[in-house]
């Protein structure tokens, strides 16, 4: 156990906004939106090239997982399946129109959710947690 209380204080904190943040209470905020939705942040993400095992990776689910997760994003009209055209086996997921309103959707719904928790919350405090979160996350394993 650490000594230090302000990683202490870090852990709780953590803790509470995994628990906020879990996949149920996401989907009760964002409108029942299921798992496969996670494809879409993947894809967004990425930037570029995006295959099941990229998803896999990103998601750190096994290689059928991240595949049931894919083709539940392709059913529900979120993502389409794009061959490569060098390697015919390999397929690249690609955003459809409906897939980056809904990503854009989330975006919103989670914006509104965190500009809700810092409602008052002065420009600087804003910016320096901004700033010190990311930093925090960049320097998470993973």
């Amino acid at each position: 156990m650490y000594e230090d209380k302000h990683i202490s204080a870090v852990e709780r904190a953590m803790v509470a906004i995994r628990r906020r943040q879990s996949r149920r209470v996401l989907a009760r905020q964002q409108g029942a939106m299921g798992p496969e939705y996670e494809v879409l942040d993947v894809i967004e993400g990425a930037g570029g090239s995006v295959t099941v095992s990229t998803v896999a990776q990103a998601l750190s689910v096994d290689q059928p997982r991240a595949s049931r997760l894919v083709a539940a994003a392709v059913a529900a009209g979120l993502v389409r399946r794009e061959a490569d055209q060098a390697d015919g086996r390999k397929a690249w997921l690609v955003l459809t129109e409906a897939g980056q309103a809904a990503l854009e959707q989330a975006h919103r719904a989670r914006q509104a959710a965190f500009a809700a928790a810092m409602e008052g919350w002065p420009e600087e405090d804003r910016a320096e947690f901004a700033r010190l979160l990311t930093r925090f996350v960049e320097g998470m394993p993973g």
